[in-house]
């Protein structure tokens, strides 16, 4: 168990990295293609594309970063108002309902992914197209997984409710 914890630790260290990583080139790129532009009237070509994708990763990096511990954006007023008993039920549907779409959307990106890679296409500096989408389906199946195990942690850590004729 604690070998499991201390990779979980790990992992959530190296994404919290990534997204770090990831805004400081895309911060430290666009001022430089800022500067370069405004003083000297030149710029990098392949700075453009590549900020383009680092805003895709970012996004990726950071819903995943949201979903970890359920910060994404969400309605529950109704939450507020459902009995106490019934809140983990109405949670772990709407978290399965969250991973099943994730699920689906990670399915469809790999598909996506796929003809991108039979394609062939460049993004940039020889960087094939499918290679710089390859985030989409990876962070979809993360978030699809992160709820199937939150679905799970809500009914093993919530204390069952006796039956009214055990009271």
């Amino acid at each position: 168990m604690q070998a499991l914890i201390a990779l979980r630790h790990s992992l959530l260290k190296l994404e919290d990295g990534v997204i770090v990583g990831l805004l400081l080139v895309t911060l430290t790129l666009a001022v430089l293609q800022i500067f370069l532009r405004n003083f000297f009237d030149i710029g990098i070509a392949w700075v453009e594309p590549l900020l383009r994708i680092t805003v895709l990763w970012i996004g990726m990096v950071g819903a995943m970063y949201a979903s970890r511990d359920d910060s994404h954006i969400k309605i529950d007023i109704g939450m507020r108002f459902l009995a106490e008993r019934f809140q983990p039920i109405v949670k772990a549907v709407v978290y399965l309902f969250t991973a099943t779409v994730c699920g689906i959307t990670a399915w469809y990106s790999v598909m996506f992914v796929l003809f991108e890679m039979e394609d062939g296409g460049m993004a940039f500096a020889q960087i094939p197209v499918w290679l710089t989408e390859a985030i989409i389906p990876f962070g979809f199946a993360v978030i699809a997984l992160r709820y199937i195990i939150s679905t799970l942690l809500l009914f093993i850590s919530t204390p069952q409710q006796p039956a009214a004729n055990e009271k």
